[in-house]
């Protein structure tokens, strides 16, 4: 989730730019993360062979992102489903990425576009005891990363 509230997928212009189609993702919060971490290293034996792989509770694609992001700041919000190439080589030629990262990116962006981040779990909730943090829930608490945008 905080993806969208940093460097990462800057807001601009009120539009998020990103390849990603129609492809959804079970977006989670990296404080959700961190809770998972911290009750595994406080209580190891209860987790001892465990697996776990932490999602979001929904899976999203990035115009809805845009469109709860729009709902909590009042201003519209767009997604620019920008091709793949051109957005990869456009990263490496601005230096924001080098080039031996576009290869992740067209990892990400593929998997993405393929949906296969999709699936929720209950991972969080199973180690935790509480839900996941649903992505309306993050965008009110970061509302103040995009006002900045709206500053510029």
């Amino acid at each position: 989730m905080q993806n969208f509230s940093d460097e990462h997928l800057p807001l601009i212009d009120g539009t998020i730019t990103v390849p990603t189609g129609d492809g959804a993702e079970a977006l989670v919060d990296a404080a959700d993360i961190a809770a998972v971490a911290v009750e595994t290293l406080v209580n190891p034996d209860a987790h001892a062979g465990a697996v776990y792989a932490p999602t979001g509770p929904q899976s999203l694609t990035v115009s809805e992102v845009a469109g709860i992001i729009a709902s909590v700041i009042g201003r519209p919000v767009t997604h620019n489903d920008i091709d793949p190439d051109v957005w990869i080589s456009g990263a490496v030629k601005a230096g924001i990425v080098p080039a031996d990262y576009s290869v992740m990116l067209r990892w990400l962006t593929g998997t993405i576009i393929a949906g296969n981040g999709s699936r929720p779990n209950d991972d969080i909730e199973k180690v935790t005891g509480r839900a996941a943090t649903i992505f309306q829930d993050f965008a009110r608490r970061s509302a103040a990363a995009w006002a900045l945008e709206a500053a510029k």
